[in-house]
């Protein structure tokens, strides 16, 4: 593998900065704890509130937190609904917040023999949704989650409220070229022994730009060492798992979506890193553009794929604003 394939994907996350006041709340009530002076959700307090609802894919694990409307927020690859803590506890005054472990990805417990395939995923949102009462949503999403959350809109425009995309796939870059080095690793079994366990075992080289951080994470100090745990080691410990997440990527899944996104009428509004290189700079225009109701892009200039996770104050800001509180 050439380092210029592997800064290009960078794949990763990072910690999140947010409130301290209001992560010591959400710690305290689920158990978790908050080091003392640091301003970063615990993983403790995450792993405590999460929950898990069967549903005919599988045992599908969410944290929730708020209550009223709900608002259902949509991880990439590799990450999980961790991604989403920062948001969420700014959120939960104005919507049930809602993030779920993606099939494949995270602490979701796949059924025998089901796939995880982006139209999976979205057949198991609308199960997991009706499971738990929830008839619409403000959908929140990024990277590989973008790409669910089009295709939801598109089979399901009735239970969608509004539309937050981050940088994600569009119907003119899906999959992205970039991701083709780990679509192919995973296809011939070699992706998690030669990527994530690697970066699982030695935290200086996931923050380091071969690894997780590289050319993904606005900030050269993340991920940090929870997240890394976080993130890889479920997907480390059921390779085939994650394999069969990333061989699905494998085709363009939003080919033919343009029309339907065309007809629909929930306010949507593009929020998009500059300094992404993984997907297209041509794709926040495009999208903007597809959207029956489009509210405009919003460009973060210098931020990297995984921002949302970063910036949490920023998705907020943006969120309330779309919903209208």
């Amino acid at each position: 593998m050439q380092r210029r394939d592997i800064l290009k994907l960078g794949l990763g996350m990072a910690a999140v900065a947010w409130a301290g006041g209001a992560g010591r709340t959400w710690a305290a009530a689920s158990g978790g704890s908050v080091a003392a002076g640091a301003d970063t959700l615990d993983a403790a307090a995450w792993n405590a509130a999460r929950q898990w609802t069967r549903t005919a894919f599988g045992r599908i694990a969410h944290v929730e937190r708020g209550g009223g409307p709900a608002a259902l927020f949509l991880h990439g690859f590799p990450l999980n609904g961790f991604q989403w803590r920062g948001a969420l506890e700014r959120l939960s005054a104005h919507r049930r917040c809602i993030a779920p472990d993606m099939l494949g990805l995270g602490y979701t417990e796949v059924a025998e023999g089901q796939g995880v395939t982006p139209a999976d995923q979205v057949r198991m949102l609308a199960d997991l949704l009706d499971r738990l009462g929830v008839e619409n949503v403000d959908l929140v999403a990024n990277d590989s989650g973008g790409a669910v959350a089009q295709l939801f809109a598109v089979a399901h425009p009735a239970r969608v409220r509004s539309l937050l995309l981050t940088n994600c796939d569009a119907e003119i870059d899906c999959p992205p070229p970039a991701l083709k080095p780990v679509i192919d690793l995973a296809r011939e079994g070699r992706f998690v022994s030669e990527w994530l366990a690697p970066w699982q075992a030695d935290h200086a080289l996931a923050r380091s730009p071969q690894g997780l951080g590289g050319m993904t994470f606005t900030h050269p100090h993340n991920p940090s060492d929870e997240a890394i745990d976080m993130y890889l080691r479920p997907l480390v410990d059921n390779a085939a798992r994650t394999h069969a997440y990333a061989i699905g990527l494998d085709s363009n899944v939003l080919a033919g979506v343009e029309a339907a996104l065309k007809q629909g009428r929930y306010p949507t509004r593009i929020l998009w890193g500059t300094g992404d290189d993984i997907f297209s700079k041509a794709s926040p225009d495009y999208l903007a553009g597809v959207f029956g109701d489009s509210r405009g892009v919003r460009r973060i200039d210098g931020a990297k794929l995984f921002w949302p996770e970063e910036f949490p104050d920023l998705v907020a800001e943006e969120a309330r604003r779309l919903w209208g509180v």
